[in-house]
């Protein structure tokens, strides 16, 4: 069996192409024109590189419960656009105010601000249009599930809040009750979703919906502790994104709550409970678990 990081780099590849016609030049049915710096700009942002680790949870679920197809892809890559348009608009000025980006400049710095907002904002259109064609999935309920799960996952409630509640945390101290919540929206959410996507392609039963949902939550949690340990301890060339970012800003990390040694040993213990929840699965639940070890002992 091809270990995760392998896998992950397959992915990485299989989404890119995806994301690459899904970006073409040529109008789709409904669309008038696909002005040229707006488009450039939404292939700089997503096809740029990266992990992809979003969308290789969706795959992984999916196939998990028997399903491996062109419409998980699909999702994969509606995922990845979601994703991407927060991204965007997180580097923005008002934001985050970043100019590096996986090595490149950000949107805002390679064009300009309006453009940056508009790229995030069709990029965030243009996950819903995948996920809502007919051939991403033949059941319209199974599609209607997807699109609430994702708005839900990232608007109000979900990541879009979280970025609200991480900005106001700029400005006042927030405990370790808070600073998890405000994680489980931000980037925690999303991360979940992706898990539960592909147990909702694979027409999963309720227990194994329930137990998916949980180790999202998991992988979340892990990915943010981890982030926010690089963030800490990484330096800017290996993550190719500036590092100590947090601490400058004095935002609310779990790290700066928990210190180092015992974030570590909060990943360790994380690890664990998504090791248990996958155990009645079996043997095939494998390469969910190294992705949960993979999470948390990443190094970029």
């Amino acid at each position: 069996m091809q270990d995760f990081a392998d896998r992950l780099s397959e992915t990485a590849r299989d989404v890119e192409a995806l994301l690459g016609d899904l970006l073409a030049e040529k109008p789709q049915p409904g669309e008038i024109a696909r002005p040229a710096r707006l488009l450039a700009a939404m292939r700089h942002a997503m096809l740029g590189g990266g992990k992809r680790l979003r969308p290789a949870l969706t795959l992984e679920v999916a196939r998990l419960f028997g399903r491996a197809d062109a419409g998980v892809m699909r999702v994969a890559a509606a995922i990845e656009c979601l994703h991407g348009y927060s991204l965007v608009h997180d580097d923005l000025p008002s934001m985050d105010d970043d100019d590096i980006r996986r090595g490149r400049p950000t949107v805002h710095k390679a064009f300009d601000e309006a453009t940056a907002i508009l790229c995030g904002d069709a990029l965030q259109t243009l996950a819903f249009d995948i996920i809502a064609a007919p051939e991403t999935d033949d059941d319209a309920l199974v599609r209607a599930e997807l699109v609430l799960g994702l708005a839900r996952a990232s608007g109000l409630g979900g990541m879009a809040g979280g970025q609200m509640l991480d900005l106001e945390a700029e400005s006042s101290r927030l405990g370790e009750a808070a600073t998890l919540e405000m994680q489980a929206m931000k980037t925690g959410a999303l991360i979940r979703f992706s898990c539960e996507a592909g147990a909702i392609l694979g027409r999963a039963d309720a227990e194994a919906c329930r137990r998916i949902r949980r180790y999202g939550e998991i992988i979340g949690l892990a990915f943010q502790l981890a982030d926010d340990l690089l963030d800490a301890t990484a330096t800017p060339e290996a993550l190719g994104k500036a590092t100590a970012k947090d601490q400058a800003r004095g935002k609310a990390t779990l790290v700066a709550l928990y210190g180092i040694q015992e974030t570590r040993a909060r990943l360790a213990n994380l690890v664990a409970e998504a090791e248990g929840l996958l155990a009645p699965f079996g043997p095939a639940a494998a390469p969910l678990a190294e992705a949960a070890r993979f999470v948390a002992l990443r190094e970029s």
